[in-house]
């Protein structure tokens, strides 16, 4: 019988979900992309090897496991070619058949990635915090339904024609409105009519593929990007990312149906980050949030920018937990803490002189909270390489234990290294 885990960022995403996708990937037979673009960064290590992956699942480091970029995704087939060259040379994905593309994922344009950069500028101040990937824009036209899909690829006619047709819109906005330079039918055609010709062989009905998986017994393990805070409709919005990060868009962003899912885990760090703009109650501005940051490595996988860092944000931990409707939870990055006397968790925040329990959905209400902190006692030595839980140091099993009371469910992985076998298995969620 097969098991469907769908995997999930519980804070601001960089929560490590790669690494742990690449963990999982060894029990699954098909690994799933549902949301998000090339916005997003998995880093893996594996033996002293670092892999960044924007687009392809982390499960690609396994042989003979088929990864998929479901409907849910949009592509920028420029970075998707350069992640295959890279994975090639490092000798990985030597198989064409790992791989497959939806039909329906929609294709980013160089024209959207010019109007995210352009906005983001004209906002100054006021911006938002994009990668200026293209995302953002690339969606919109998903939802204003002239977008062009990957399954265009593969009909020139189809293809140039809608590239025409958008083509009138976006350079009038980008030559009167924005005063930018146009762009050129013919140059844009040959340039994606070069990419169809190596990504063409991957493109195919994923949700059809999947949904038969499912019916021969197979594993699949349903990969987010970002984190449930960036979700556009859930997180703190306007700062957040333009789909949905939450657990339920692993069924639109795949084809499969919600009754096909049998386990929801999340996966947050033993602490907090964030990049770009937007609240974040229990960040630290001082040399305590250098740091960590130092000790964390935090630095963008995507763009290299400095990750904002702060205490673990309970309140917001346990909003993950409902809105994911969370069956467990995957910790990460507790080595980073081994050096700490002192370490606090944020278990409420204090808003005009009242202290609330709950997540607030208003950014404006967020920003005014200020953190009510438990401290608890640092344990003062090394983590990494530690397989067992009982191995750990007693303060540290205490503070994985006072984080499963504040969130209300089981941490069932703990992360303690970058490395592929630097983790604690307590539960498999595919058992």
């Amino acid at each position: 019988m097969s098991k469907n885990v769908v995997i999930v960022g519980a804070q601001w995403g960089d929560e490590g979900k790669g690494k742990i996708v690449d963990i999982l990937s060894e029990y699954a037979d098909v690994i799933v992309r549902f949301q998000g673009g090339n916005n997003a960064g998995h880093t893996v290590v594996v033996d002293h090897d670092k892999f960044i992956l924007h687009l392809i699942p982390s499960g690609i480091l396994h042989k003979g496991k088929k990864c998929i970029i479901g409907n849910g995704v949009v592509v920028d087939p420029a970075i998707l070619l350069q992640e295959i060259d890279t994975l090639r040379a490092k000798g990985c994905f030597q198989n064409d058949e790992d791989l497959l593309i939806s039909e329906d994922a929609h294709l980013i344009m160089p024209y959207h990635k010019k109007l995210d950069a352009v906005r983001e500028r004209i906002r100054g101040k006021h911006r938002i915090g994009t990668t200026g990937r293209g995302i953002g824009p690339a969606y919109e036209d998903k939802v204003a339904r002239c977008g062009i899909r990957c399954g265009d690829l593969l009909k020139e006619d189809v293809f140039r024609e809608k590239l025409k047709i958008n083509l009138i819109e976006k350079n009038h906005l980008l030559k009167n409105l924005f005063h930018e330079e146009s762009f050129e039918t013919y140059d844009m055609y040959y340039q994606y009519m070069s990419y169809a010709e190596r990504i063409g062989r991957y493109i195919a009905d994923t949700g059809f593929y999947l949904n038969t998986a499912i019916r021969e017994g197979k594993n699949i393990l349903f990969e987010g990007a970002q984190g449930t805070l960036l979700d556009v409709d859930h997180g703190t919005y306007p700062f957040v990312t333009s789909s949905n990060t939450i657990a339920g868009e692993a069924s639109t962003g795949s084809g499969v149906g919600p009754t096909r899912i049998d386990k929801v885990i999340g996966i947050s760090k033993a602490y907090t980050t964030r990049v770009g703009e937007g609240p974040f109650p229990t960040e630290l501005k001082g040399e305590e949030g250098v740091q960590l940051r130092e000790w964390g490595g935090e630095y963008g996988a995507t763009t290299g920018r400095p990750r904002r860092c702060g205490w673990f944000d309970a309140v917001a931990a346990r909003y993950a937990v409902m809105v994911n409707g969370l069956d467990g939870m995957i910790l990460t990055k507790l080595d980073v803490l081994d050096n700490l006397d002192k370490i606090m968790i944020c278990t409420g925040y204090n808003y005009n002189g009242n202290i609330i329990k709950d997540f607030p959905s208003d950014s404006i209400t967020l920003n005014n909270c200020k953190p009510v902190y438990e401290i608890m006692d640092g344990w003062k030595k090394t983590t990494s390489g530690i397989t067992q839980l009982a191995d750990l140091p007693k303060n540290a099993l205490a503070y994985i234990k006072r984080l499963e009371e504040l969130i209300g469910v089981s941490i069932i992985i703990i992360s303690v290294g970058a490395g592929r076998k630097e983790a604690i298995m307590i539960e498999n969620p595919f058992e």
